[in-house]
């Protein structure tokens, strides 16, 4: 606003993230001389009389002075010259994000474990340490050169390559198997993984024949720490949004609660073979081919688990939809077990995922407070239903994932990273 309209602007940021505004943001992403004032933390839920009180007795954190006079100097203080520099920032006021080495020396694994947690690159857990033996006996699960660039991340700071060796450094520190590097490499495509202030979590779905290539688990315990594939492929999704997509907690993540899904990003596969007839896998609905191998991502914030079977005798989509209500994000993925699947088939008439979706979407209502207005808040192409499991209880999950969503992940083709 100041450059193009010559209007006197002021950022401002909650306490907990101006050190990332002042510096991390300053140094790696825009270059901008942005005067900023920081309010203190929480602002969501606060009655009025607390956001008043931060307005015209809390300390601005930046100046230390008074919120509002800080916000009145830093609108009418003349700019120093710096901050009167108008275009891309000089290449010498935009520091390069530092860079690691590609490799350490020799050391005790007692060391080197511990280097790696002290340096923020693991998810705290035992790792298998990345020689370059391993290294280079990861890339043979691809036919991709190892310098080879899916990505460049800009965000949360920096011009960081995502490279295929980089992928399998961390492939190997999860503990994977080199079969599995296709599906990783896949998965890179969509680092860092979603994250926000609130409990944001991530979601990971598998389809096509690499399923049973790799040995994934999409049955009985398809959700639990029961399959090394799900588990490992999951846990990577972690590591590489630590160490490549440069999430830090404080300095680039600031969750009040965080989530512990994002230790294996809810990693699973869908029992294609056990839909109803008429229902297709995920990856299909997608516009991919069955024989398609197919990684899907999605990042939301609520998981709402079943707590009664689904029977004949109560619509159970019915019960989905009034545990849709609390969703607010617009969007909706329903994971159920093969028997609820053909229970809403056999039963109910539901022909269809799409026939179940446009379902939700004509009949969920929320009732808006305090207006009482009811709205309809799902699109028929933003509830997805995903069946897996068992067989051998009829529940499921109702989530708020965007799977499939390509700004919130998208789905990437497993078979172009082989």
């Amino acid at each position: 606003m100041e450059q193009e309209y010559g209007i006197p602007t002021v950022g401002g940021a909650a306490a907990n993230i101006i050190n990332y505004a002042l510096n991390h943001d300053f140094k790696y992403m825009n270059g901008s001389p942005i005067r900023y004032i920081s309010f203190p933390f929480p602002v969501a839920g606060q009655p009025q009389s607390v956001h008043h009180k931060y307005v015209f007795e809390a300390n601005d954190v930046v100046s230390g002075k008074p919120m509002m006079k800080a916000f009145i100097d830093a609108l009418t203080v003349p700019l120093t010259e710096k901050e009167k520099y108008k275009g891309p920032a000089p290449a010498a006021d935009v520091a390069a994000e530092p860079v690691e080495p590609p490799t350490l020396g020799p050391d005790t694994e007692e060391n080197l474990q511990r280097l790696f947690k002290d340096k923020d690159w693991t998810d705290y857990l035992p790792i298998i340490l990345p020689t370059e033996e391993r290294v280079a006996e990861m890339l043979k699960g691809t036919s991709h050169k190892r310098d080879e660039v899916i990505k460049t991340l800009d965000w949360p700071g920096g011009k960081r390559e995502v490279t295929v060796e980089r992928v399998a450094v961390c492939a190997v520190m999860s503990g994977a198997k080199p079969e599995y590097l296709p599906v990783i490499l896949a998965l890179a495509n969509h680092v860092p993984f979603g994250n926000s202030t609130s409990s944001m979590a991530n979601m990971i779905l598998v389809n096509g024949p690499i399923r049973d290539e790799i040995g994934m688990n999409y049955k009985t315990n398809v959700m639990g720490p029961h399959n090394e594939a799900n588990a490992v492929i999951g846990r990577t999704y972690t590591i590489m949004s630590k160490t490549i997509g440069g999430l830090h907690s404080g300095k680039t993540t600031w969750s009040t609660l965080g989530s512990t899904m994002q230790y294996n990003n809810v990693c699973i596969a869908e029992n294609e073979e056990a839909m109803p007839k008429g229902w297709q896998p995920f990856h299909v609905q997608m516009g991919f081919k069955p024989n398609q191998s197919v990684l899907s991502v999605g990042t939301g914030w609520s998981y709402i688990s079943s707590v009664i079977m689904a029977v004949e005798e109560h619509p159970v989509h019915m019960i989905m939809g009034d545990y849709m209500k609390s969703l607010i994000m617009g969007s909706a993925t329903v994971i159920m077990d093969p028997t609820v699947a053909d229970l809403l088939k056999k039963s109910y008439g539901f022909n269809t995922k799409d026939e179940l979706s446009k379902w939700f979407a004509e009949n969920v209502e929320k009732e808006q407070y305090p207006s009482g207005e009811k709205t309809k808040p799902f699109q028929p192409q933003s509830v997805k239903i995903i069946v897996t499991g068992g067989g051998i209880q009829t529940t499921w999950f109702v989530t708020d994932f965007m799977l499939g969503a390509s700004m919130m992940g998208g789905s990437t083709l497993i078979d172009d990273w082989r």
